[in-house]
């Protein structure tokens, strides 16, 4: 299949089956190929900085999770998304900035990304396209999170709505090849 060129750059093909295969953009616009990862346990979140029902609580507990796992093979990727009710209005650079200032993250925030519709950055279209929510492919609404495995591959995706990250923790571990405490 080949690629075709879309708003937010080459789509997502048949042909990128980790997602070891996507270069993204950091929040000051530079290439990151995600091959960087190789080997980690990621887990990738849509995030919004003024999301009033999610972003204390999902940030506060993404960074718990981060300084957690960090050292035995975790790594979050987060990518501020304003498809939903504008809730992250700024630039990427801002974003990130609210992130680390105010929850002390650590963990990479990117460029803002298009998580539905025709602009859909293609690391999206890949990881929607591997797992469906509960309600199809879309993304319903800020903070959603895929857990891939060290292979790149989408092992189980999570609902704002249904999972908080905490809830997640024995999925991360198990992916990480640690026992339980």
């Amino acid at each position: 299949m080949t690629a075709s060129k879309g708003g937010m750059g080459i789509s997502y093909s048949s042909q990128q089956t980790t997602i070891y295969d996507f270069t993204v953009k950091d929040n000051k616009g530079n290439d990151v190929n995600l091959g960087i990862y190789k080997g980690k346990v990621l887990l990738v979140v849509n995030v919004a900085s003024h999301c009033s029902g999610f972003t204390d609580s999902n940030y506060a507990l993404l960074t718990q999770l981060y300084k957690e796992f960090k050292d035995k093979g975790l790594e979050i990727l987060a990518f501020p998304c304003n498809q939903f009710l504008n809730q992250e209005p700024g630039s990427s650079q801002e974003a990130a900035q609210y992130a680390c200032t105010r929850f002390q993250a650590e963990f990479p925030i990117f460029q803002k990304v298009k998580v539905n519709g025709k602009d859909t950055a293609p690391l999206f279209s890949f990881l929607k396209s591997s797992k469906h929510g509960i309600w199809g492919p879309s993304v319903k609404w800020n903070f959603t999170k895929f857990l891939l495995s060290k292979e790149g591959r989408v092992i189980k995706r999570y609902s704002t709505t249904v999972t908080s990250p905490s809830a997640i923790e024995g999925d991360i571990r198990k992916a990480l090849g640690l026992g339980e405490d």
